[in-house]
C-alpha cells in the first residue's frame, strides 16, 4: 500500500477548515474503500485536505471494500484488526453492526451539526440505516453501454437478456445482488413484488434461470472500475456498475458510452469503524471532517454521487475540473430517476449469505 504524500494543492484546499488537529503525532490511518473513481473523489474531498490540516496524520488507501465483510470477520477472529475506518454499503453495515464487527456510533456527539444547527441525526435523518453506519453518498447500480457497439440503442434494463437484438459481452458483478432483482423484474415480475418474490426458493430459482439464458454471454465483475474499463475497451457492450463510475468515463475520459437509468437501483454507501481499531480517536476526528455538511458537497465535484445530508444538496455545484453542473448527472435528477427500484437493506442483510451460497454455486454449474 502507499503512503499519500501531503501535495500543495491539498494545503490550499485545506485554508479556512478550522478543524484541530486532534490525532497523536505519526498516526497513521488505513481506510479502506471501493478504488478507482470512487476514492479518488474521496481523496479530493476529504483525505488530502484533512491530512493539510493535520500533518502528522498519514491516509493509507486500501482498495478492498469489496471484501470487507469476510475480512472483518476474519482479522475479528485472529484478533488483529488493521483497519481503522471501512467504507460499505448500508447492508453490510446493518450485517457488520449486528456482528458486532462495527461500533455503534453516536451520530450527535461524534459527528458534526448542519451549518444552521441541526443535529447530525436529523441531517442526514432516515439515511442512518443502523446504529454503526455513516452515511456519505445516495448512488445506483446501472448500465452504461457502448453507443457505437450495440446494434440498437438500448432503453429499458431488460434489453440486457436480449442477446439476439443487442449481441455481445455483458459486464454483471459477481454476486447475486441487482442481478436477482432484475432478472426478476425482466421475468415479469411487478417490481413492487420484488423481494416478496426472491425472498422465496422458487423466486430464487426463477431469477437465476432468467440470468441463465445470458450467462455464457456475461463477464462477471467484483471491483466498479472493472466496467467502465472493459466498455473502453470495447469488450463489453453494456454492463452494470456504479452511476459515478460511469459519468467518470463519459465526461472525463469522453468514451463512447452513454448511460441506461431505466430500473436503477438506489443504494446508500458510508462508513462504519471497526470494532478493535487502535486508532479510534484519531479515526473520530477524521469522521467529524469528513462527514460534514461542506465536505459532503465537495465529494460531488468530483463524482456524480448525492450527498447523504440534507444540508450538503444546496451547496453542489459544478465538477472541479470540468466545470459543468453535477445535479442533472445525479441519481436522484427526475430526468433520470423514472423507473427506481430501492435497494432493501434489511432483505439482504437477513438473505445476503443464504443467497450467495446458491449464486455462487450456480456460477460453477
Amino acid at each position: 500500500m502507499k503512503k499519500l504524500a501531503l501535495t500543495a494543492a491539498a494545503a490550499a484546499m485545506a485554508g479556512g477548515i478550522g478543524f484541530a488537529g486532534t490525532a497523536s503525532a505519526e498516526t497513521e490511518l488505513v481506510i479502506v474503500s471501493w478504488g478507482g473513481a470512487y476514492s479518488a473523489s474521496q481523496q479530493g474531498a476529504y483525505h488530502d485536505p484533512y491530512m493539510a490540516a493535520n500533518p502528522d496524520v498519514k491516509i493509507v488507501n486500501d482498495d478492498s471494500a469489496n471484501e470487507a465483510v469476510a475480512k472483518l470477520r476474519a482479522m475479528n477472529e485472529a484478533g488483529n484488526v488493521t483497519w481503522d475506518l471501512v467504507d460499505v454499503v448500508a447492508a453490510d453495515a446493518i450485517r457488520l453492526c449486528d456482528e458486532g464487527l462495527a461500533k455503534v456510533i453516536d451520530h450527535d456527539k461524534v459527528l458534526a451539526p448542519a451549518p444552521d444547527g441541526t443535529p447530525a441525526s436529523e441531517d442526514f435523518g432516515d439515511l442512518i440505516v443502523s446504529e454503526c453506519f455513516i452515511p456519505q453518498i445516495v448512488y445506483s447500480t446501472t448500465f452504461g453501454y457502448r453507443t457505437d457497439l450495440v446494434k440498437k440503442t438500448p432503453t429499458d434494463v431488460c434489453d440486457v437478456f436480449d442477446v439476439e437484438g443487442i449481441p455481445g459481452k455483458r459486464a454483471l458483478e459477481k454476486n447475486p445482488i441487482n442481478n436477482m432483482e432484475w432478472a426478476l423484474i425482466c421475468d415479469g415480475v411487478d417490481p413492487v413484488r420484488v423481494y416478496d418474490v426472491l425472498g422465496t426458493p422458487e423466486g430464487q430459482e426463477r431469477a437465476l434461470k432468467k440470468l441463465g439464458t445470458i450467462k455464457d454471454h456475461v463477464v462477471w465483475w467484483t471491483k466498479g472500475a472493472q466496467t467502465p474499463q472493459l466498455l473502453a475497451d470495447g469488450e463489453v457492450v453494456m454492463g452494470s456498475t456504479y452511476n459515478g463510475r460511469l459519468f467518470s468515463v463519459i465526461e472525463e475520459e469522453k468514451q463512447p458510452i452513454a448511460m441506461l437509468w431505466d430500473w436503477q437501483v438506489f443504494d446508500l454507501d458510508g462508513w462504519i469503524v471497526p470494532t478493535g481499531t487502535k486508532n479510534e480517536a484519531a479515526v473520530m476526528d477524521y469522521l467529524k471532517f469528513a462527514t460534514d455538511t461542506q465536505r459532503l458537497a465537495d465529494q460531488a465535484k468530483y463524482i456524480s454521487y448525492g450527498p447523504a445530508r440534507k444540508s450538503s444538496a444546496p451547496l453542489v455545484g459544478k465538477h472541479a475540473e470540468l466545470g459543468i453542473e453535477m445535479a442533472p448527472h445525479m441519481p436522484t435528477d427526475p430526468n433520470n430517476a423514472k423507473t427506481t427500484l430501492l435497494y432493501n437493506y434489511e432483505f439482504w442483510a437477513d438473505n445476503r449469505d443464504d443467497i450467495d451460497e446458491r449464486f455462487q454455486a450456480w456460477l460453477l454449474q
